[in-house]
């Protein structure tokens, strides 16, 4: 897939998501569908593709929500791994090698890169992160950032 089909496809998933879930209120259903259509729109690329919602119990801590793929991790503490360092930092992260990450967290050995963008709600407050991994070795790049940080800011706006 050339950078351009891949910036237009993004586009078109916006879209897609944008509209499915536009008179959505459950944000379940809203990241079910997200996860869905991501990773059918780019496998084999995405492995596991899904999101890890800030637990109201435990307001340090993710924990596995809607998914594509095989099993995740649970629980995940903010600051440690790709996921709990995005949560901590409010930042992108795109790793493209999981096993020289300090901290990474093995939820699936196969894992070998990954891309996590912090989902925020109407407010600003950090919701979910939305973690999306790949077997292949540096597999995410800026359009892969871009198109998945416009995704997540409308998934609880729209």
């Amino acid at each position: 897939m050339t950078s351009e089909d891949k910036q237009a496809r993004y586009e078109e998933l916006r879209r897609e998501v944008e509209a499915v879930v536009a008179d959505e209120t459950s944000r379940t259903a809203r990241f079910a569908t997200a996860s869905c259509l991501l990773a059918e729109a780019f496998r084999p690329r995405f492995f596991w593709t899904g999101f890890y919602e800030v637990d109201p119990q435990k307001p340090d801590e993710l924990v596995v929500g809607p998914y594509q793929g095989t099993m995740g991790c649970l629980r995940i503490p903010f600051g440690k791994g790709v996921c709990g360092t995005a949560a901590a930092t409010l930042e992108t992260q795109i790793v493209d090698d999981v096993h020289a990450f300090a901290g990474h967290i093995a939820c699936d050995a196969r894992t070998n890169s990954e891309i996590v963008v912090p989902v925020l709600d109407t407010d600003g407050r950090l919701a979910a992160v939305l973690d999306v991994d790949s077997e292949a070795p540096s597999a995410f790049d800026d359009i892969d950032r871009v198109g998945l940080e416009a995704i997540a800011r409308m998934l609880l706006t729209a």
